[in-house]
């Protein structure tokens, strides 16, 4: 099969896509034959060296997060599919390749309405913004939430899930307003330019000082402070990135007199059997939406994935709205 592979952590020269010896098809596995796969931050931290994949390591680090493609080998132990069938879902690595085989466990259907563009765009962002909402933060109707980067795959996830469940006001911040108006056509009430507006001023005004209940933050240190004047009293707030840094100063009086929850998620470093069952819990909430349209991926670009190095220039450049997909094809 063919491969992204880093051979040199760095720059996008560290990039090649190349031959790689065929996964082994394990007896609990799936051997997929890969139609697309997308590109996330995660990604290019791993291109960089500051994200490695977990154990155990393989000869060639082949990036990849995400697949869609084809049952081509099935182990004996898993049910529940047929070679031929279409399958989309989240992998720890090894999702930049033509096969790539996974526990049976990990793999969804994929709905009938979604191409294979479509169904790659979907597992990574989609189960993290399931998990962090749902799962860990208990969203509920009727409570207010601020969604980071609402342009990138994550907020666009976010958005339509705390927009189903029934979440208002829903803020989001972006930066521009193009950015702002598509996110607007997704569900998001109250937009914000973090380029020309401070998010924790404008969530104080339209909230009339109480704050919002909930906030999804991909951005971090940089964010920190305004992020705990914007929660409200028993406030949650929910890492899932930090694009601007790993440390920050904490006033950790405010915390207690807030009473504030503030907990971190990642799907990578999970165990198995936590992934699995981050997987069921969206499969079940998501797919019939994504099946009746209710809910939508939304794709930027498509590179094909020999392009790998304009991909993740692409990603860099912070302009896309929207998933940047990986043809397999």
């Amino acid at each position: 099969m063919k491969a992204v592979v880093i051979a040199q952590h760095g720059s996008v020269e560290g990039l090649s896509y190349r031959d790689a010896p065929d996964p082994e098809c394990g007896s609990n596995e799936l051997l997929v034959r890969v139609r697309a796969t997308a590109l996330n931050r995660a990604d290019i931290l791993q291109r960089r060296g500051l994200y490695p994949p977990p154990e155990p390591r393989t000869a060639l680090e082949i990036p990849g997060l995400e697949f869609a493609g084809e049952i081509e080998v099935m182990g004996p132990c898993v049910s529940g599919f047929r070679l031929g069938e279409r399958v989309m879902g989240i992998t720890s690595a090894g999702g930049h390749a033509e096969k790539l085989a996974v526990p049976g466990d990990m793999a969804m259907h994929v709905p009938d309405i979604l191409d294979w563009h479509q169904a790659a765009s979907i597992p990574e962002v989609f189960i993290t913004a399931h998990d962090a909402l749902v799962t860990q933060c208990k969203l509920g109707i009727g409570n207010s939430v601020l969604i980071h980067a609402a342009g990138s795959g994550v907020g666009i996830a976010a958005i339509q899930v705390a927009k189903y469940i029934g979440a208002c006001p829903i803020f989001g911040t972006a930066g521009s307003n193009s950015k702002l108006a598509r996110a607007r056509e997704l569900g998001v009430d109250i937009g914000i330019n973090y380029h020309t507006e401070d998010f924790a001023e404008v969530v104080d005004k339209i909230t009339q000082g109480h704050g919002v209940d909930v906030i999804v933050d991909v951005v971090g240190a940089a964010y920190w402070d305004r992020n705990i004047r914007a929660l409200a009293h028993k406030g949650q707030m929910i890492l899932v990135g930090l694009l601007s840094g790993t440390s920050a100063q904490v006033n950790l009086s405010t915390l207690i007199m807030k009473r504030l929850k503030i907990c971190g998620t990642a799907l990578r470093v999970r165990p198995l059997d936590e992934k699995v069952a981050a997987t069921r819990a969206f499969e079940k909430f998501a797919l019939p939406l994504l099946q009746s349209g209710r809910m939508k991926p939304v794709i930027d670009r498509v590179f094909h994935i020999s392009e790998i190095r304009e991909a993740h220039l692409f990603m860099e450049s912070n302009t896309n709205f929207g998933k940047i997909v990986l043809d397999v094809s």
